[in-house]
């Protein structure tokens, strides 16, 4: 390893340890009050629910132990990618108080959440507290070596080093080397601990088995959908294109044989009719097939097909690929659907006058994203274009994310899971 990459590393691990000191610090500042605020606020609430003011109380602190428990989830993902599912039971909005409340009470996850709310305010504040220890602390032992030991006159204790003069001020140094090593080593591990420990009280192998299966039934039955919607598609453009121009093609031939002894020059005119309702049908068939799966995918991957779809769209778009190898075809074609979807809706809907593409595979994962230079405003909702590619990459455990604030850009992320051949 050269000096160049041992400096970077050493930097970054250096960064890594400012920002778990960083992190533990705030974590500190936030998990201890509010976690007494959250499990009072449901304890006294609940015990209120004999004499009824509890009834209307509960929803709302339990609600708010929820988010709180919800908002470490998004941390622990965020920072050190513990995953952390969230598996509340659904609460009809239109529910009255007492549903609402025994509702939530007979959640399981409602009583992890309260068991550990304790934790998390004993174990959890040790974990999330020890990073910023580790970091800050040495700190005053190098202050002491430089002559901070002075300010002290009847001693100090630094850790279990007594700091009477300059030569025990060392000493107080060497220890907080210590600290700092252990720091370099630990503190990210630490901060990993800390949401470790939180998923191991939160988390429920019974749940995550629960909703996994709530998500396979809903992604099959969005498959369905779509294939029946997909299949009545068909049906249509073939009746309504194709089909029609072939049935006005037998038409116009029979007519030619009555009319090629008395009227050739009509007859001529009609095959002219009809080698033009020829080729229109042969193109209709060929977007058809295209649009149930393109050749070019086929043939030549997703790379190839989609730079295929960008040189057929009205405004300048760049697609950059980095692809080793290719995904499976039911992969490959819901990623270009999907693609195409949201490529449709940039020009459409956006107004966009640049669009770029970025397809690679990294950690199993197909990683998409279109961005383009649009008005914004793109949200996933009922009747929305980007609805219906979030429901076909779920079929395969896709996710899709949008960030399109007003005025632009827009950014559509997507990601597949899967292996390249």
């Amino acid at each position: 390893m050269d000096t160049s990459t041992k400096n970077g590393a050493v930097r970054s691990r250096a960064r890594g340890m400012g920002l778990a000191a960083i992190r533990g610090l705030g974590l500190c500042l936030v998990v201890l009050p509010g976690a007494v605020l959250c499990f009072v606020l449901a304890a006294v609430s609940i015990a209120l629910i004999p004499i009824g003011v509890g009834i209307v109380t509960t929803p709302w602190a339990l609600t708010a132990v929820r988010a709180f428990a919800d908002w470490r989830r998004v941390l622990a993902a965020k920072w050190c990618g513990v995953r952390i599912p969230s598996a509340y039971r659904p609460i009809p909005k239109d529910a009255n108080p007492w549903a609402r409340t025994f509702g939530m009470l007979r959640d399981p996850a409602t009583w992890r959440d309260l068991r550990w709310l304790p934790v998390d305010m004993t174990a959890g504040f040790v974990t999330a507290l020890l990073p910023a220890v580790l970091v800050l602390y040495p700190l005053e032992g190098f202050a002491l070596a430089a002559g901070l030991w002075r300010v002290f006159p009847d001693g100090y204790w630094y850790g279990f080093v007594p700091v009477t003069g300059q030569a025990s001020a060392l000493g107080a140094a060497v220890l907080a080397a210590v600290f700092l090593l252990l720091a370099h080593l630990y503190s990210t591990r630490l901060l990993h601990a800390h949401f470790t420990l939180t998923r191991a009280v939160l988390a429920s192998n019974q749940d995550e088995l629960a909703e996994r299966v709530r998500v396979l039934t809903e992604t099959r039955r969005n498959a369905v959908d779509t294939s029946a919607a997909e299949l009545r598609r068909i049906e249509r453009d073939l009746h309504d294109g194709a089909q029609a121009r072939l049935v006005a093609m037998g038409m116009d031939l029979g007519t030619i044989e009555m009319l090629l002894d008395k009227d050739p020059e009509h007859a001529r005119q009609l095959l002219a009719q009809t080698r033009k309702s020829s080729v229109e049908a042969l193109a209709e068939l060929r977007d058809l097939v295209r649009g149930i799966h393109p050749p070019v995918l086929a043939e030549r991957g997703l790379g190839d097909a989609v730079r295929a779809l960008a040189l057929r769209l009205p405004v300048p778009a760049e697609v950059t690929v980095e692809l080793p190898g290719r995904a499976d075809e039911p992969v490959e074609s819901a990623a270009y659907f999907a693609i195409s979807e949201v490529l449709t809706n940039a020009v459409k809907h956006a107004g966009a006058d640049r669009i770029q593409v970025d397809l690679h595979h990294a950690d199993g994962m197909l990683r998409i994203s279109v961005t383009d230079d649009g008005k914004g405003g793109a949200a996933i909702g009922a009747g929305s274009g980007l609805a219906g590619v979030e429901r076909r990459l779920g079929t395969f455990d896709g996710v899709l994310a949008v960030s399109s604030p007003a005025g632009g850009p827009t950014m559509v992320t997507m990601e597949i899971p899967c292996v390249l051949s």
